[in-house]
């Protein structure tokens, strides 16, 4: 099958999406499948990392939206190279992601002349711009065989503001690479100094860093030896004065490789994602999952459907530093059950590999196909 993804964002920048997109791209070529991406890159193909299938179509502009920086790209030179995009491809069905948002993946699904399945990955509780935007967009539907949302919420946004149901496949993780086999020293504690981890830019409070930091000391009052491992992009110095004199049992990693990411969060004691809102489904959760982490998250809905309302990690009150302190100082006590909840929540993980993730992706594929050629009246 001939298949071309439209990613709306930046691929320059990492993000859920374009991770998505990636794997879901890599795990389809290697099935035999031929898969060509388009997405806003200032890179080259075979150049600083440009994957081959990638079909760059040049620098994106950042825009603020639902709470991160999203980066577009638009306007009539883009529109032209993804039409050239559509007539050398030749594409036997088009996969869209956020095809309402204003970039490559509209673009893609206005001009395509075969099938077009879109998936939704946003999630929002209110959005004036899409309150606004809707009347003009839902027409747009009709371009669309096949609907497909990563998660409960974000299908939820897109039957609140489209009306556009859609097949629920969430995002995939290839567990297996994510597994820890081994603890390593780098991350592990001990029970008078237990270790914890937290994944995410440092600079986007809606990642939870905040929390944490005002969470911190009442942890270390409980535990004194307790560390804490910071990895992710963005100002280490601004994330470093959140936790004041804390800041002294806090080590900062910057940016970390899959590798030592799958090391973090299978070695240290427990795994904190207290991110406060603007999640559709909770990646991290998954590869959390996958390492045999223990996992301690806040209360988002998207965050209660992955780890199954508290079965595979806990939940603490959204937002409040207290809860999430006190639900750390009592994992932390119970050793025991960490363990029984770690173990249950990697095996529950396999649900979301590629192997599975990626069969139903291809069977909405097929969908569309078979929907679109069906004539008026049959």
């Amino acid at each position: 099958m001939k298949i071309g993804i439209a990613c709306g964002y930046s691929w320059d920048t990492a993000g859920g999406v374009q991770f998505h997109i990636r794997d879901l791209a890599q795990e389809l070529i290697r099935r035999g499948h031929h898969v060509s991406v388009i997405a806003p890159s200032e890179r080259q193909p075979g150049q600083d990392g440009l994957e081959d299938f990638v079909y760059p179509v040049g620098a994106a502009i950042p825009i603020k939206y639902n709470g991160s920086v999203a980066r577009l790209s638009f306007g009539p030179k883009v529109n032209r190279q993804v039409r050239a995009w559509l007539r050398e491809q030749e594409l036997d069905v088009l996969h869209v992601h956020e095809p309402f948002t204003p970039s490559v993946s509209m673009l893609a699904m206005m001009s395509a002349n075969c099938p077009v399945v879109s998936t939704f990955h946003t999630a929002m509780d209110r959005s004036r711009l899409m309150s606004i935007a809707s009347p003009f967009l839902i027409p747009m539907l009709e371009r669309l065989q096949a609907r497909i949302a990563v998660s409960l919420e974000a299908r939820r946004t897109a039957v609140q503001y489209l009306g556009a149901d859609a097949w629920v496949i969430p995002n995939g993780v290839y567990v297996d690479s994510m597994a820890n086999r081994s603890l390593d020293s780098r991350f592990t504690g001990t029970e008078q100094a237990p270790t914890l981890s937290f994944l995410g830019r440092l600079d986007e409070p809606r990642k939870g860093l905040p929390v944490v930091a005002q969470a911190f000391d009442k942890i270390r009052q409980a535990y004194p030896g307790v560390r804490l491992f910071v990895a992710g992009k963005g100002d280490i110095d601004q994330a470093k004065s959140l936790f004041g004199s804390d800041s002294e049992a806090v080590t900062f990693l910057g940016p970390i490789s899959d590798e030592d990411k799958a090391a973090l969060l299978g070695s240290t004691d427990i795994y904190l994602a207290p991110n406060t809102g603007g999640e559709s489904f909770g990646i991290i959760l998954v590869e959390a999952m996958s390492a045999q982490a223990s996992i301690v998250a806040s209360d988002i809905p998207a965050f209660r459907a992955v780890l199954d309302d508290g079965r595979y990690g806990a939940h603490f009150e959204n937002e409040n530093p207290t809860s999430l302190a006190d639900l750390v100082i009592e994992a932390l006590a119970d050793p025991t059950a960490r363990r029984e909840r770690a173990k249950a929540a990697s095996k529950a993980a396999w649900r979301y590999d590629w192997s599975t993730v990626a069969s139903q992706i291809l069977t909405v594929y097929e969908t569309a196909l078979a929907t679109a050629a069906l004539k008026v009246g049959e």
